[in-house]
């Protein structure tokens, strides 16, 4: 399951994976975020913040995912990989290079960190 918390105020999304992701979670995300953008133009960050990433329920939960990420990263300032996982290092070195957003990965205890970037960074 993926929770997902819109703070329209700042404009930041936070997704808290919670446990196997499914299609089903991108697509209610889209459904979350999709109006919020449609209304706004964009969204000045995305947090996903899980202490370990855990994975994909199937092939067709990746599929999703990935597009999911093709149909948003325009749409995205920053993106914070909120983690103690190896994978939100490695998840900001490739990411980088396929999102034209700004990455930047923190310590899974560094969630109020990753919004205050994101805040900062949106009002310079």
């Amino acid at each position: 399951m993926l929770n997902i918390d819109l703070d329209e105020k700042n404009s930041i999304a936070i997704f808290q994976p919670d446990g196997k992701l499914s299609e089903s979670d991108f697509n209610s995300a889209v459904n979350i975020i999709d109006p919020y953008i449609n209304k706004s133009g964009k969204l000045n960050g995305l947090i996903i913040a899980t202490k370990t990433f855990p994975g994909w329920e199937s092939f067709a939960a990746l599929l999703s995912h990935l597009s999911f990420v093709k149909d948003h990263h325009k749409k995205i300032s920053f993106i914070a990989f909120v983690t103690d996982s190896p994978i939100g290092d490695l998840a900001e070195r490739v990411a980088n290079h396929f999102v034209s957003a700004q990455i930047r990965s923190f310590k899974y205890s560094e969630l109020q960190a990753a919004r205050t970037w994101i805040i900062e960074s949106t009002s310079e």
